[in-house]
């Protein structure tokens, strides 16, 4: 059962009442990511997020450690381009444990100097796995590629020069700008009970000052174009995609259909036709990325040197032809695996705590289950059709791609 509340200083809180469940997670969500970072602070929302488990005014990180352990539960945290989140999940039986645990890490980290000096080398340890990781940097090329050096542009985990040049003051900044009631979103779901919550939730976070909400900026403008980042790798990896629409967006259940059909899934377009079909490639998805103000739709593949062109001219065309061949029974197929992915996914106590966060930050309302699957059931033939050609033809595409490629193999391609 869904209700939201508000603490007394005016945070709204979310929760989800699963009475047969035995676990609860409780999440703290702070609206500000790296998209709000100046160009000399990039990576500063991520950086602070490892530093709230270096240590609080009670607890060492050791200690931390330990208590989290010793409930035989989860502490953990993730910063996205929009939002950091911080979350415990253990079994009902420890929920007070849980939230005390929770609210210290996030209201009484001491961030000591000796910490943040040696989380820099951890971060950039990080930094340098995902520059390894030629699969996931091909993301980070694109979104600088399609959005330039600054906002959604910037990568989560920072530059290492930005990253080097953080200190105490910057982490505490930080915090004192953003971590107030105005910014804060607290999330539920599992079995415990809400009037017990919400008290605890008064007792911890009663003290937590208003602070400021991030700075609006208009919505960046999709840049399309070729991006090539030559690299001896031993594939070549490709990002393709086009301008799509922000998170709230009435069309946001018409596109997941189109996204379902085109990439999605292992039945999809672009799966039978280039790994199963071809063997072109190991790895191909299509994917929807959507922010508060805007987003784009895209297609990833990995594959060999020789046939990146092939696969390239292989994608765009499958998306090009999308809306004047897509079929009746490619639409009953992915609204029904929307259907149940969205079921199976709310067995997830993770997945409700995540979902109803979400909604209340970028609708401010919720969605039961049931309206999702009215709401997927009612996209119309015409609605996929409309918005495919929209997307796909009557705006600009960007190529990225991150291996061993030239430039001019790919010219007039986008």
């Amino acid at each position: 059962m869904y209700t939201k509340r508000s603490l007394d200083n005016g945070i709204p809180v979310v929760m989800e009442q699963l009475k047969t469940f035995r676990s609860v997670i409780l999440g703290i969500w702070v609206k500000v990511g790296s998209r709000y970072e100046t160009a000399d602070k990039n990576g500063i929302s991520h950086f602070l997020e490892h530093m709230f488990f270096k240590g609080t005014k009670k607890r060492s990180a050791v200690d931390i450690s330990m208590d989290i352990d010793s409930l035989g539960g989860d502490l953990n945290a993730f910063t996205s381009r929009e939002n950091t989140a911080f979350y415990v999940k253990v079994l009902d039986d420890f929920a007070d444990k849980g939230v005390e645990l929770l609210s210290d890490i996030f209201l009484h980290s001491t961030f000591a100097e000796e910490e943040v000096e040696k989380e820099k080398g951890v971060i950039k340890e990080e930094i340098k796995l995902v520059e390894d990781t030629p699969d996931d940097y091909i993301h980070d090329l694109f979104n600088r590629a399609v959005f330039g050096e600054t906002g959604l542009g910037q990568s989560v985990l920072g530059r290492r020069d930005s990253v080097k040049s953080f200190t105490r003051d910057d982490v505490v900044n930080h915090v004192r700008k953003y971590y107030g009631t105005a910014d804060t979103v607290i999330s539920c779901a599992g079995n415990f009970e809400p009037d017990r919550l919400i008290g605890l939730l008064n007792h911890y976070f009663g003290d937590l000052r208003r602070g400021s909400e991030p700075e609006k900026f208009p919505a960046p403008e999709f840049r399309g174009g070729l991006s090539v980042h030559p690299k001896d790798l031993a594939e070549t990896h490709i990002c393709l995609g086009v301008p799509a629409m922000r998170y709230a967006s009435p069309d946001r259940y018409t596109i997941a259909v189109l996204n379902c059909i085109l990439g999605s899934s292992v039945s999809s377009r672009l799966f039978q036709e280039i790994r199963e079909k071809k063997g072109y490639a190991y790895s191909i998805y299509s994917f929807v990325s959507s922010y508060s103000d805007c987003g784009y739709w895209s297609v990833y593949a990995g594959t060999g040197k020789k046939k990146a062109v092939t696969v390239t001219e292989s994608i765009i065309r499958e998306m090009k032809n999308l809306a004047d061949t897509v079929t009746d029974t490619e639409v009953r197929r992915a609204k029904d695996q929307l259907k149940g992915n969205l079921i199976l996914g709310m067995e997830s106590t993770s997945s409700r705590m995540q979902s109803i966060a979400r909604q209340q930050i970028y609708f401010k309302r919720h969605f039961s289950q049931n309206d999702i699957m009215k709401a997927v059931e009612a996209v119309t033939m015409d609605q996929v059709r409309t918005l495919s050609s929209t997307l796909i033809n009557g705006g600009d595409m960007n190529l990225t791609l991150f291996g061993p490629v030239k430039a001019e193999d790919f010219s007039g391609l986008v």
